[in-house]
């Protein structure tokens, strides 16, 4: 799969994009047409991305999904609507082949990254695999984790930069991890993740969504694969990390200008080869 997403004539960036949750379908299938509608017109490769369930929350009474099968069925639905590729994540080995049924990447959260069950789990399946980098891990380290996928049959495999733990409450994004870690595999980099502001006193993420298009550029700048974002139509209103989000009507202007940069990036890297 990671072929077809390299494959644009114009090489551009892929972008992996959605909600962070799967709230109800019709939020889901109004994400999807809307970003597939710009990343058509711009020659970007698209997949959709949402999470089935939030395993990783902050306290109890926050919100973790609508049902496992519930919201497997709406990516389904997604995925053979728009005949788009759709990614989500997984926590348990045992949860590797029922997400496989119903996406076509399986994605291991960042503090998930070093668990050798559940890399192999998902491998197994055949499905290309997207490791993000734990926030606790230097860039050099995700070769391993890579390897694991890589020495259980699979090299459809993929690493998402999502920042480095930075004091107690915040996160910061070292560039030069991308070269690095493009040396093991393809590398994408988690623009809305990296903005953060993780273990807030209240219990609730925070996060810094005017940076989303600095992020963004610096990214593509440096040479990255893929991006990955989280939008929604209202992000003051989203169940899950609203705080770090991009608004869906902001997203058509801020992928015209990254493929503007890509542009040039490119032109840069032909030159440098004649």
């Amino acid at each position: 799969m990671l072929q077809d997403l390299q494959s644009s004539k114009s090489y551009n960036f892929f972008l992996l994009a959605g909600p962070c949750v799967i709230e109800g379908e019709h939020m889901a299938m109004d994400i999807a047409e809307k970003v597939l509608k710009s990343t058509q017109a711009l020659d970007i490769p698209y997949v959709f991305k949402g999470s089935y369930r939030k395993a990783n929350r902050s306290r109890i009474d926050s919100f973790t999904g609508i049902g496992d099968e519930k919201a497997l069925r709406i990516l389904r639905k997604v995925r053979e609507t728009f005949n788009i590729p759709v990614v989500t994540d997984i926590h348990e080995p045992e949860e590797a082949q029922m997400a496989a049924e119903y996406v076509d990447v399986l994605q291991i959260p960042a503090f998930l990254c070093r668990q050798t069950d559940l890399l192999v789990a998902a491998a197994r399946t055949g499905r290309m695999v997207n490791i993000k980098k734990g926030q606790f891990l230097a860039p050099e380290s995700m070769r391993f984790a890579v390897q694991k996928v890589r020495d259980a049959g699979n090299d459809d495999v993929t690493i998402t930069e999502r920042g480095t733990t930075f004091g107690y409450q915040d996160l910061v994004v070292d560039f030069r991890g991308v070269p690095v870690m493009q040396a093991f595999a393809p590398v994408i980099v988690d623009i809305t993740h990296s903005l953060q502001q993780p273990n807030q006193g209240g219990g609730v993420t925070g996060g810094r969504p005017e940076l989303i298009e600095t992020m963004a550029r610096a990214a593509i700048a440096t040479g990255a694969d893929g991006l990955f974002l989280e939008t929604h139509q209202d992000p003051s209103q989203a169940k899950s990390d609203g705080a770090n989000m991009l608004r869906l009507d902001l997203l058509d202007g801020l992928l015209t200008r990254l493929t503007r940069i890509k542009k040039v990036i490119n032109q840069i890297d032909n030159l440098s080869f004649q």
